[in-house]
């Protein structure tokens, strides 16, 4: 495909019919790094987790209901501290992201821009989701578990888990706290690369770069 030719002719196809290939990739590898990288600097600070609520990091909603249960086995005044290290882990864990989301980017295939320019408004945030979910999940795992065993309560709180999920009362790929911590942390990578992305596409201007705001200019 040579410099000048159109990337894609979808429905809105007047205001992209202006950008070349070359333009179109610059463009969408600028806001894919931009997204990915405020995502991970928000999230992988001090109370990056815990001091945000749309992206806390709960106890699994089984545990919650088992209150009584974890209470009687002395878990009681620990849960809210286990409740923090699980949002402490999870901001240790997220710095990590940052090389596979540089690595999805710089191997993002003409396939995937075209998709991201022909999908909707979270086409960005899915494509770093498809791109990095499974390797991130093992990437952060060992982090996430690490700082969880900081805790000497959190061998117990895996003991009463399998208890649970045997009751039928918690679902078996959610028994471990580090399953769930790890999961709840992309989840929230995912959301703040979403808010990012939503920035960019609003006021693509305020981006503060040209090739941004050609690229995504076009598509308003």
């Amino acid at each position: 495909m040579s410099a000048g030719a159109l990337v894609i002719v979808p429905a809105h196809a007047q205001g992209l019919a202006a950008l070349t290939s070359a333009d179109a990739s610059r463009g969408l590898k600028q806001a894919l790094q931009k997204g990915g990288e405020v995502a991970v600097q928000l999230l992988g600070a001090h109370d990056g987790f815990w001091g945000n609520d749309k992206v806390r990091i709960a106890l699994p909603d089984a545990v919650k209901k088992a209150g009584k249960l974890l209470k009687s086995l002395g878990l009681g005044q620990q849960l809210d501290e286990l409740n923090l290290q699980m949002n402490r882990a999870a901001e240790a864990a997220v710095p990590q992201a940052q090389k596979w989301l540089t690595q999805s980017i710089e191997t993002m295939s003409v396939q995937d821009a075209k998709s991201i320019l022909q999908g909707g408004d979270d086409s960005v945030t899915q494509f770093f989701a498809s791109k990095t979910r499974e390797p991130l999940t093992v990437e952060f795992m060992p982090t996430v578990k690490q700082s969880l065993e900081k805790l000497g309560v959190v061998n117990q709180f895996n003991a009463v888990a399998i208890k649970l999920t045997g009751m039928g009362l918690l679902d078996k790929d959610k028994a471990k706290l580090e399953t769930h911590v790890t999961a709840k942390t992309l989840d929230g990578l995912y959301f703040m690369i979403g808010e990012e992305e939503k920035k960019i596409r609003q006021n693509p201007a305020q981006a503060g770069s040209a090739i941004l705001t050609k690229v995504f200019g076009a598509l308003r």
